[in-house]
């Protein structure tokens, strides 16, 4: 394992003030992605709630795959955009900055909260940025620390309330779910 970043306390301090006090010059967004949500179909149609017999789920699924969800928490109105797909690479994460881009008023930042993964700063990522030079604003988490964004609670609630027990028959339901 890595040694922990030699610059964790600064980059953690920028992260909290980020999170806790924005910016007046455009909005916050902590982005992440949840892999492996697993596309499966129940091999029994589940049983909802009888007199006197409780909900049954089948236990046993066929798997058809899994998918990605690339999402951005806004800081200040808690509001979360994001799209499923079936990979996460560069070109999901631009397609993600083009929501944002579309979504946020010209003349205003993006600040993005990121973890530094290879995709957030390849060379794809980075061309796309320089169109728009002053556009984007990325604040980088300290190694090992994504547990400090925001988006990572979201994420949390969205498993255990949502996808833990999630019926995705094929990824056109994940898409649409």
């Amino acid at each position: 394992m890595e040694e922990r970043d030699p610059e964790f306390v600064p980059k953690a301090v920028e992260i909290i003030e980020l999170q806790l006090n924005p910016p007046t010059d455009g909005p916050v967004f902590a982005v992440d992605e949840k892999t492996g949500i697993g596309i499966r179909e129940p091999a029994a149609p589940s049983q909802p709630v009888a007199p006197g017999r409780p909900a049954r789920r089948e236990f046993e699924y066929v798997r058809h795959g899994a998918a990605a969800l690339l999402a951005a928490f806004c800081v200040v109105t808690g509001m979360v955009y994001g799209i499923v797909r079936q990979r996460h690479r560069s070109v999901e994460f631009i397609e993600l900055l083009q929501i944002l881009d579309n979504l946020v008023p010209k003349g205003q930042v993006i600040h993005l909260i990121l973890d530094p993964l290879r995709m957030h700063y390849s060379s794809e990522v980075l061309a796309y940025v320089a169109l728009q030079p002053l556009r984007f604003r990325f604040h980088w988490l300290p190694k090992h620390a994504s547990w400090l964004s925001f988006i990572e609670v979201w994420f949390a609630i969205l498993s255990k309330k949502c996808l833990k027990r999630s019926e995705l028959a094929d990824f056109a339901a994940a898409e649409k779910a």
